[in-house]
């Protein structure tokens, strides 16, 4: 579960993510300041700004001076729903974007370059979940995972896990195997007795589990859509849970046990969902 994303790195673009591993998550809010303090009071988060921003204000969220997650203000006047965005590394952005717009999804943001940190796109599957594509220069990806305050996982969250995985699997080439295969080890997300364990997949590279696609029909939130689900590492979840409605977040799913550890699913003031994860050790 700690090294999804590989072994912590000393700096930034020194190492370069495989293709299709996710390597960076990032949240538009709306009041920029005040989700920095819910955020840094939650994870212990400090923030920077990595310079102007063409896309608007931008600041980068680090645990002992790494970086591990992105926060940007959406324009004024702009109301749409804050939600975390999970990043799936490219060589080639726009190659990338290319082939998703042939593929039946959309392409809602560039291809374009953030300065001298590497070249997005922002896109959406067949489904309509959204994500994004990173095709890392300076900024490759998180520099730390596996402590407290990292992301840990990542999880698409879908009607139907088949209807999507041949999407993803032609774009990054991933293997992709039945969640059951390999999830007592690395997929933190346990399924209610209602759902249908054949429709939760692991996506692999090289033989290692990267991130994960769960399709849960009807029981997919009517408000959230297809979404891709940022999972956050923690020292304790139920203390956690607790500073997240201290803090004006609320609780969706309560803390309990799951293959991989202790999960709650919550939401940050402006109603972003996430889960806390305290990884069974």
């Amino acid at each position: 579960m700690t090294e999804v994303w590989g072994s912590p790195r000393p700096g930034a673009g020194e190492v370069r993510q495989a293709p299709g591993s996710p390597c960076w998550t990032s949240l538009l809010a709306h009041d920029l300041e005040a989700i920095q303090d819910f955020y840094g009071g939650l994870f212990g988060w400090a923030f920077y700004s990595p310079g102007p921003r063409r896309l608007g204000p931008y600041v980068r969220a680090t645990v002992d001076g790494r970086d591990v997650a992105g926060l940007g203000e959406l324009a004024p006047g702009l109301r749409l729903p804050t939600a975390w965005t999970t990043y799936l590394a490219s060589d080639d952005a726009d190659e990338a974007a290319e082939w998703i717009r042939c593929s039946g999804g959309t392409v809602g943001v560039g291809p374009l370059s953030a300065e001298d940190a590497g070249r997005l796109v922002l896109a959406s599957d067949p489904a309509g979940a959204p994500f994004g594509v990173w095709q890392g220069q300076k900024l490759t990806g998180a520099q730390l995972t596996g402590v407290p305050g990292t992301p840990a996982w990542h999880e698409l969250v879908t009607r139907r896990a088949s209807a999507v995985a041949g999407f993803y699997r032609a774009l990054f080439g991933y293997d992709v195997k039945p969640a059951d295969a390999a999830r007592s080890a690395h997929s933190p997300a346990d399924s209610p007795a209602d759902l249908d364990p054949a429709d939760h997949l692991t996506l692999q590279l090289d033989g290692r589990p990267v991130a994960a696609i769960r399709g849960v029909g009807a029981a997919l939130p009517r408000e959230q859509g297809p979404h891709w689900m940022t999972y956050f590492e923690v020292a304790d979840t139920d203390a956690a849970a607790l500073r997240v409605v201290e803090l004006g977040g609320r609780v969706l799913r309560p803390p309990h046990e799951a293959p991989a550890g202790r999960v709650a699913t919550v939401t940050d003031p402006e109603g972003a969902v996430f889960t806390l994860l305290r990884t069974s050790r």
